[in-house]
């Protein structure tokens, strides 16, 4: 699934992705395979090696997010 720009994701939801992220971070520490994690945390094993490759990049802070992509409009 792609969320462009953020997909227009609330910060609530941006947070909840966030957090999937860093705990497959935790899961590539402990060398659990990319399929294992992806039906764990139930994302594709296609973002979660994109995730492997940012992780081994950066480590956990490139899993981060990058704040909003704009700012919340007003209902």
């Amino acid at each position: 699934m792609r969320y462009a720009h953020g997909g227009g994701l609330t910060p609530k939801q941006q947070e909840k992705r966030e957090w999937v992220r860093l705990e497959a971070a935790e899961r590539f520490a402990r060398g659990e395979k990319t399929e294992a994690v992806a039906r764990e945390l139930r994302v594709t094993s296609r973002s979660v090696r994109r995730w492997r490759r940012l992780w081994e990049e950066g480590g956990a802070d490139a899993l981060r997010s990058k704040g909003p992509a704009s700012v919340e409009r007003l209902s």
